[in-house]
């Protein structure tokens, strides 16, 4: 691998880790666009460190607090959970975030090098996999929309509860399936739910710091278990720099655009990837 692929693979998984488009979708179809071959599990692992980076240093201040309530909080998790007192969101926060990442860790467990291996082969991606890609964009496209139309976009984090992080943490096991996206449908969730955009968002990307992480360790681990090329050492810290610094400026952006607008943008744009995939798959 290069240095301008890292740069480029960098910046494609720190964006789109973040905007509800999917992440690893886009890591595949550039691949398959420009001709490259799957860049491996120690590069992968380097680009989940880069966007748990951009989570730690945006959101530092809400996970420090976080975990200094959290020994309160295992104290007394069903008093806290029944909490309405401001000064229990904290601590409360930090019991819902645990619970809504169990559905993701255990499906990880599970399905995941069974999904792994199916959606990553050795060298370039085959034609059906970018047809599963463009079925699942559009599908979450129009699970978004839904949410967009029917729910009322009101509720806050404050008022979060167990069902709200149980559904979400659903939806985020859900996102395992290339394409679907993460956030994206951690989102869709939380807005089915009732939270407004920016905070759905926001509890979307605090719950998958704890799967980021994991996923990171995990590839880390392998990296390390297998051996690692150190000529490549240089190559996958420019792709963990580029993707923590396209992960943070995609995390501000987002939460401030999503203040004062929809997510129709992001559901025209999955909508017209996903055609645009299956056209050049119809076409070559």
């Amino acid at each position: 691998m290069t240095v301008w692929q890292a740069i480029v693979l960098g910046i494609v998984q720190g964006v789109t880790e973040f905007l509800p488009v999917s992440s690893s979708a886009h890591l595949l179809i550039v691949a398959w666009l420009l001709g490259w071959e799957s860049p491996g599990l120690a590069f992968d692992a380097a680009l989940h460190l880069g966007t748990l980076t951009a989570v730690l240093v945006y959101f530092w201040r809400d996970l420090v607090a976080m975990a200094c309530a959290l020994p309160r909080a295992l104290r007394q998790p069903a008093a806290i959970l029944r909490s309405h007192d401001p000064g229990d969101v904290m601590p409360r926060l930090s019991l819902l975030i645990a619970l809504g990442t169990v559905p993701g860790l255990v499906g990880g467990l599970l399905a995941a090098e069974a999904i792994d291996a199916v959606y990553h082969p050795d060298g370039v991606a085959p034609d059906r996999i970018i047809v599963a890609l463009a079925a699942a964009l559009i599908a979450l496209a129009l699970l978004l929309w839904w949410a967009e139309r029917a729910a009322r976009h009101v509720r806050g984090m404050g008022s979060l509860t167990v069902r709200d992080a149980v559904v979400i943490g659903l939806a985020q096991a859900a996102a395992l399936i290339p394409g679907v996206s993460r956030s994206g449908a951690t989102i869709t969730a939380g807005l089915f739910r009732g939270l407004t955009r920016a905070d759905a968002a926001r509890f979307s990307f605090l719950l998958g710091t704890p799967i980021v992480a994991a996923a990171g360790a995990k590839g880390l681990l392998d990296t390390l278990s297998s051996g690692l090329d150190a000529s490549q050492l240089g190559v996958f810290a420019v792709g963990l720099l580029a993707s923590a610094l396209a992960g943070f400026a995609a995390i501000w952006g987002l939460l401030r655009y999503l203040q004062r607008a929809s997510t129709a943008v992001f559901i025209v744009y999955r909508v017209v990837l996903g055609v645009v995939l299956i056209g050049l798959v119809v076409s070559r």
